[in-house]
């Protein structure tokens, strides 16, 4: 079975790493992996595993992309996979028009992946246009079917994401040499009660309730202190974030840590995580599973994907969006409490994602 996945480039982000799985997972079974991206930091890794890259835009919005079609129409009829599988809207629709004008006799079989709950348009319905279509969650499957009523229900199946618990194993501790040089860095982090915030620091997370959360909270919890893990890709919203908690006098209950690739460490240490997106849903928690999997609580907001995440592995940890109050209480008094045992994670597992993909590539042949 030849394989062909596309997507705009290989950069760090979680469809660049489910792309890399699954193509690691194809060569692990004996098939063949094709990846087509405008590149990135994440080829050199691709290619060791086994698949090939072939470097090509196709995200980039814009009419001139279209110009491609033609080009891409004459590749496909050239390599003849098995399978074009895409991730993103704009390769999607270049390679949907491209396929469309394909013999459907010997044409592969078009798999689409939706990843995220984009925008409600004819933009967008591209993603439900696979003869096959894959959704990362219930509730990514909840928001195409309700939204683009065109997509036959049949034809849509839930493949989770998943992590590989043994890069973030239960009970895990840092070393001493970690431990000593991240409290050599951030000495106002020692002997805190750590709450983790990780994620791109931008509205739809839910920084601004968190600085209100810890405007309540350290009233009851002196000592607590909040390791905010992530970047602004434009650098505003940051300045909005920072003024917020300038405002209420917090700045000494915050550390801006950045982007790390450091995560286990930080879910180890903290005393809990919080995770408070309202707005955009997530479709899939991927750091309420990996800190679940160490072992460290998650409190959040019961509200797409992690409300389905937290459902299945650590219900205590769900809370009514926007009820402040409660996202206080629960993350005082969770070590107390009897119903807070983190469950064993049977769901929310990498090989079980890619199993279930490449069967859903067999089945589409």
């Amino acid at each position: 079975m030849k394989v062909v996945q596309v997507l705009p480039a290989l950069e760090l982000g979680g469809v660049e790493r489910g792309t890399l799985e699954i193509a690691k997972g194809l060569v692990e079974a004996g098939h063949e992996s094709v990846v087509v991206s405008a590149g990135g930091r994440l080829v050199t890794e691709l290619e060791s595993t086994g698949s090939r890259h072939v470097g090509w835009e196709l995200g980039k919005k814009s009419l001139l992309t279209l110009l491609q079609v033609r080009p891409f129409r004459r590749w496909l009829e050239q390599e003849r996979p098995d399978i074009i599988h895409v991730r993103s809207r704009m390769p999607a629709w270049i390679v949907w028009l491209a396929w469309r004008g394909m013999n459907p006799a010997t044409r592969p079989r078009f798999i689409t992946t939706l990843h995220g709950m984009h925008s409600v348009n004819r933009y967008s319905a591209i993603m439900g246009k696979g003869e096959r279509v894959i959704a990362v969650s219930e509730t990514a499957k909840r928001y195409l079917l309700d939204n683009f009523p065109e997509v036959d229900p049949a034809k849509v199946s839930v493949i989770h994401r998943g992590i590989d618990p043994e890069e973030f194993p239960r009970g895990y501790r840092p070393s001493d040499t970690w431990l000593q040089q991240f409290y050599a860095e951030n000495p106002q982090t020692q002997d805190k009660f750590l709450i983790c915030f990780p994620g791109r620091i931008t509205r739809w997370k839910g920084h601004l309730d968190l600085v209100k959360v810890i405007d309540q909270l350290k009233e009851r919890l002196p000592n607590v202190h909040v390791l905010i893990v992530g970047s602004d890709p434009k650098g505003k919203f940051l300045a909005e974030v920072k003024s917020a908690i300038k405002a209420r006098s917090l700045t000494e209950y915050f550390t801006f840590l950045g982007t790390r690739s450091d995560m286990k460490e930080l879910y180890a240490i903290s005393d809990v995580m919080l995770s408070l997106t309202s707005t955009t849903a997530e479709a899939f928690g991927r750091t309420v599973v990996e800190c679940l999997s160490i072992g460290t609580p998650v409190v959040g907001y019961a509200h797409g994907a992690v409300s389905e995440t937290l459902g299945e592995l650590f219900p205590f940890g769900r809370v009514n969006t926007l009820d402040i109050e409660s996202l206080v209480q629960k993350t005082i008094c969770f070590d107390s409490n009897s119903s807070n045992k983190i469950q064993d994670n049977t769901v929310f597992l990498k090989d079980r994602m890619i199993a279930e993909t490449l069967a859903l590539y067999k089945k589409s042949i």
